[in-house]
């Protein structure tokens, strides 16, 4: 999740284009991050001194890591230390960005270290599987109000990135929520829920090709039209999530929640006030809405 949200960093930035960002996420999947990257990260060389190496690559038949060791600029164990790193995510992005020219060593550079300190973050926070950082940078950037369901729909969207990685996948980008009087949907899967002093309505919304592509991935299988398959792909993915949702709310807080069965609508309009969420795919953008 920290990719995302890093990439929802760079977006409202204006660091990267939303079809740069698109593209990068697609290709971060075949991408491991380089050790120039890594060494950023981690502070142990800055932009230049990662360029000057690579510089040196196109002269001389060596690795990086040789060159930046001979340098004095990585020791042994800290090549060792990194290539241990190339995992993440968020670094894989990075590279991804660098390689397709989006971003220079410099501007990512710049932009992760602006990114790690407006959060507070460290690499131990990178490292954390509890998710408490990732909430809270989702608490930070989806600001409900302050009403007593605020927190209630920020755990909502928290829940809902985790299933969209799960279920959908991770190459996504949120962008920051809205509060609107209404939202006028194009194709949609909407559901209502209630609970003791608590009931709203949540949707997934899309443009007609970016409504299949959604429920192509849920569903595991290539669709090709809004059929009754697709309607149903994302009405099922709606009613698992609030599903998930309502046994987070009932163990969590002992409220029993009744999901209303969901249904499809075409070309027609949510009442609001309403919060939207959007989330922006390879395939296109897919809305999501909460009542507030």
């Amino acid at each position: 999740m920290f990719t995302q949200l890093f990439g929802n960093y760079l977006l409202n930035k204006g660091l990267v284009t939303s079809s740069q960002l698109s593209a990068a996420l697609a290709a971060a999947k075949q991408t491991r991050a380089k050790l120039g990257v890594l060494a950023i990260n981690a502070g142990y060389m800055d932009a230049a001194q990662v360029d000057e190496v690579h510089s040196e690559q196109q002269r001389v038949d060596k690795r990086f890591g040789d060159i930046a060791v001979d340098k004095g600029y990585l020791s042994a164990g800290q090549v060792e230390e990194l290539l241990s790193k190339q995992g993440h995510a968020h670094l894989a992005l990075g590279q991804a960005l660098v390689d397709s020219g989006a971003m220079s060593n410099t501007s990512f550079a710049d932009a992760l270290s602006a990114y790690k300190s407006e959060n507070s973050l460290t690499d131990v926070d990178f490292d954390d599987k509890t998710g408490n950082k990732v909430d809270e940078l989702i608490a930070k950037l989806y600001s409900f109000g302050n009403d007593e369901n605020s927190s209630m729909c920020t755990e909502y969207v928290s829940l809902l990135f985790k299933n969209l990685i799960r279920f959908i996948g991770d190459d996504f980008t949120p962008l920051a929520p809205e509060k609107i009087p209404s939202a006028r949907v194009s194709y949609c899967a909407k559901q209502d829920m209630k609970a003791l002093g608590f009931s709203c309505t949540t949707a997934i919304d899309a443009a007609e090709q970016a409504f299949i592509a959604f429920a192509s991935r849920f569903a595991g299988e290539q669709l090709t039209d809004v059929d009754e398959m697709t309607e149903a792909a994302n009405l099922e993915f709606m009613n698992l999530h609030n599903g998930l949702f309502a046994v987070n709310l009932s163990n969590d807080e002992g409220r029993e929640v009744s999901l209303l069965p969901p249904v499809a609508l075409k070309n027609d309009t949510i009442d609001g006030p309403v919060y939207r969420i959007s989330v922006v795919y390879p395939f296109g953008t897919a809305s999501f809405y909460i009542t507030a």
